[in-house]
């Protein structure tokens, strides 16, 4: 199993309609998030067919592929981590998540975090400190900020809420876009869980007016009408 074999099949699903709605899709204009990526024009379920088929390639080669420049082969590879770890021990989870932290320079867009960090990290986290996610969620870098708050989506699926909350108060004047998304997104989740606890949250030094709007909208989307109403009115 080789990092060539894996890119020779990827290139059988390769559609140039697609790269280029993807390339458009994924903002990688000069100046937009995903500036400079380029894109082979795979569809995500081909991507997930042959990372299911090559789980077991070795890192080495594995690493070759996160470091592509093609972003459908980094989606892909850390896709193939997912499954790799899937009802495996704690030993298997440990070094792939090392591994993924070796690269994660490399998990650079939306897709790619959203689809490897609240499997591996969160896993891998699962019983250890998690001073790694206050770190990533201060970091200058707009996906390590969202790797920080995405990962808590597993502990939030357990009633695990402190972290993300607490990361979500930390991202809570965030300038990005896709920040605001993320966070509105945890505290949805969150409250899909224990609405109460939600609403706390929002409640708190009045976050939910000071919050961006983006985010407020994604965090009380789930919501009953009239209750949406009086937070985006602001007469809680």
């Amino acid at each position: 199993m080789t990092y060539e074999l894996v890119l020779r099949e990827l290139q059988e699903y390769a559609n140039p309609e697609k790269r280029d709605h993807f390339a458009r899709f994924f903002k990688n204009n000069p100046g937009e998030y995903g500036e400079g990526d380029k894109f082979l024009g795979i569809a995500v379920p081909n991507q997930r067919k042959v990372a299911k088929k090559y789980n077991e390639m070795p890192l080495s080669e594995v690493e070759k592929l996160l470091r592509s420049k093609f972003h459908e082969c980094r989606l892909t590879a850390v896709m193939l981590l997912v499954y790799r770890i899937e009802k495996k021990d704690q030993d298997v989870v440990d070094e792939v998540a090392e591994f993924y932290l070796k690269n994660i320079e490399y998990v650079n867009n939306w897709d790619i975090v959203d689809s490897s960090c609240r499997f591996i990290l969160a896993r891998f986290l699962e019983k250890r400190e998690r001073d790694l996610l206050y770190d990533l969620a201060k970091s200058d870098n707009l996906w390590e900020r969202r790797i920080a708050i995405i990962t808590c989506y597993y502990f939030i699926k357990n009633d695990d809420f402190e972290d993300a909350l607490a990361i979500s108060k930390l991202l809570l004047y965030d300038g990005h876009d896709l920040i605001h998304k993320a966070v509105g997104w945890m505290l949805r989740e969150i409250g899909g869980q224990d609405q109460l606890t939600e609403e706390a949250f929002l409640l708190q030094e009045d976050h939910y007016k000071k919050m961006p709007r983006t985010m407020l909208r994604y965090a009380i989307e789930k919501f009953d009408e009239p209750l949406r109403k009086k937070y985006l009115s602001g007469s809680i």
